[in-house]
């Protein structure tokens, strides 16, 4: 069947943008964004020029120490929130709250954790879909009426290519009858992460409120940090001189689909979409290709699914 909002527009901006070029295109003066991992990596990049451009920007922050750290002469404001914990997003929610009373402009989910191994949390949910799906489920589910309130707002999952090596397990989500497998459950936790976009630009598109997926390329960041560089060497990740892939991007331009994502007007009758690269994603990419977006997360049925098993998994509904 044809997707027709999943394809790719004459974008002014391309694989090798920066995030800063994004935003300096950009009107985002005394707008408000909430940004989750905004102090490492790609995520650090993108509140760099997002605060550079005018944005006023609140930054979720597992680790306070590191925050103030990596954030230091940056006018951003952090408060704790540790997406793996639904009593930490709660709390942090509340703070976020307080400072946001009047709304929400962007509500960036780009935290999250990768090939990890097993792990659970308080709850006894797996690592990886727990922090990089629930979390930001329940974030949204707790700020989704700010949102709501500033016209034009939006909502960013960061997904990625690794959505190609599985689509989400609804019936065994928590890995309770089959075996733990690290990349599976990388790649559920991605799929899962787009179908939300697509769930959620679903619900709010009319009253509003819109949302998009993004796959950000290949950089070499602490999402790396539960991988040893042989995997990476085997996996073609670098050399073994330690040189990157060239397709690697740098975290300069590795957050610049996000903020693409967050701002173009290319995208207000797109909400939905799965982007890379400064565009629209290609469907149906060809077996083993390094882009495009593949059809199990533009399944709206699965979206919609997956939005309820959310709502009963965290007991929490959005407004």
């Amino acid at each position: 069947m044809t997707d027709p909002r999943q394809t790719p527009v004459d974008s002014p901006f391309h694989k090798r943008s920066t995030a800063a070029e994004v935003a300096a295109a950009a009107d985002l003066g005394g707008k408000t964004v909430v940004f989750t991992g905004g102090y490492a990596g790609i995520g650090l990049e993108a509140v760099k020029a997002l605060s550079g451009a005018g944005a006023r920007v609140i930054a979720p922050v597992r680790s306070p120490e590191k925050a103030e750290a990596a954030l230091a002469g940056l006018d951003v404001q952090t408060v704790t929130l540790d997406l793996f914990e639904p009593d930490s997003v709660a709390e942090g929610a509340k703070a976020i709250r307080a400072l946001t009373g009047e709304g929400i402009d962007l509500l960036i989910n780009n935290a999250g954790v990768m090939a990890t191994p097993l792990r659970r949390n308080s709850k006894g949910w797996e690592s990886q879909f727990a922090t990089n799906h629930l979390g930001h489920f329940a974030l949204f589910a707790h700020l989704s009426d700010l949102l709501l309130k500033r016209p034009g707002a939006r909502v960013v999952a960061l997904s990625s290519l690794a959505h190609r090596i599985c689509d989400v397990e609804l019936d065994d989500w928590n890995f309770e009858a089959g075996e733990y497998h690290k990349w599976v459950a990388y790649g559920r936790a991605k799929s899962a992460n787009a179908l939300f976009a697509l769930g959620l630009n679903t619900r709010f598109e009319a009253r509003g409120l819109k949302a998009y997926s993004v796959h950000p390329g290949g950089i070499m960041t602490d999402l790396q940090r539960d991988m040893d560089r042989e995997e990476m060497i085997a996996m073609g990740w670098m050399d073994e001189a330690g040189t990157l892939n060239e397709a690697f991007k740098t975290p300069e331009q590795g957050a610049s689909t996000t903020l693409w994502a967050a701002t173009s007007p290319l995208l207000e009758d797109r909400g939905g979409v799965y982007c890379e690269d400064c565009n629209i994603a290609a469907p149906n990419p060809p077996e083993g290709a390094f882009h495009g977006v593949q059809a199990h997360v533009r399944n709206h049925e699965t979206a919609e699914r997956l939005w309820a098993l959310s709502e009963e998994i965290t007991g929490l509904k959005a407004a």
